[in-house]
């Protein structure tokens, strides 16, 4: 009878146990013991962030090109002054070429005639002290120097205070050689003329022609300059520095 029992008892254990094995097994966790810190608790993944507003962005792209100009202005400050070249350096660039001309201001308008000179309110003597100007004009034009010096010295008897006849007893008297009397007359012109850049600028070139004739070259060569810048339509002064140019050239390689 024990044996029976002890049978059931093995019996009913190994039943037990097969059906204790065959249940699902409940999983075992340790517990994780409460804690205030950061640094235990499981990482989590920050969240990205959302990109930056054009408007917040703008101020910072503005301070910094702030920041750039300030610093270029702070180097310029203190970077050292540039050295300005030396004079010898300078000279070959600010030295003409031969060939450059200054630039001349435009011809002045024809103030030749004598005849237009006299109006309503022009006297008697220095009218006629005009027109025999005009006519010693014409016939020393008309290449008799002699006889237009008979008839221009009346000018200055009728009228003393004519400048355009002390002109043109200037002119006949380079015609007829006497360059020292031409200059003389050409001074009391100028004193009388000085206020007509015209007439200043016919008294420059026949200066320059007595000069020239008396063998002053560099003198001519200024006052034909002079009766230039006056009045850039002077051909007498014009041709004359022309040939002067090139008497000049063509002489440079005789003197080498």
């Amino acid at each position: 009878m024990s044996s029976i029992l002890n049978r059931a008892i093995i019996v009913n254990a190994m039943v037990l146990s097969t059906l204790l094995g065959c249940a699902p097994q409940r999983i075992y966790r340790i517990p994780v013991p409460p804690s205030s810190s950061p640094a235990a608790r499981s990482p989590s993944i920050p969240a990205p962030s959302p990109p930056a507003a054009p408007a917040v962005i703008e101020p910072a792209r503005q301070g910094l090109s702030q920041d750039s100009q300030i610093r270029e202005q702070d180097i310029r400050a203190k970077a050292p002054p540039a050295k300005e070249p030396t004079q010898q350096a300078s000279l070959p660039e600010s030295r003409p070429s031969p060939d450059s001309t200054p630039a001349l201001p435009p011809p002045l308008a024809d103030d030749s005639s004598l005849l237009a000179k006299i109006t309503p309110g022009t006297s008697p003597q220095r009218a006629a002290s005009l027109r025999l100007t005009d006519e010693g004009r014409k016939i020393l034009d008309g290449g008799d120097p002699a006889k237009a010096l008979t008839r221009l010295e009346k000018t200055i008897v009728i009228d003393s205070t004519n400048p355009y006849g002390y002109f043109y007893l200037a002119k006949a008297q380079y015609r007829l050689g006497r360059f020292r009397e031409s200059l003389n007359f050409l001074d009391i012109a100028e004193s009388r003329l000085s206020g007509e850049p015209f007439w200043l600028s016919e008294i420059y070139a026949l200066r320059g022609e007595n000069l020239r004739a008396q063998g002053q070259a560099q003198k001519a060569e200024a006052s034909y300059n002079q009766a230039v810048r006056l009045n850039s339509g002077n051909r007498t002064a014009g041709d004359a520095l022309i040939r002067m140019s090139a008497d000049s050239q063509s002489a440079s390689p005789a003197a080498k």
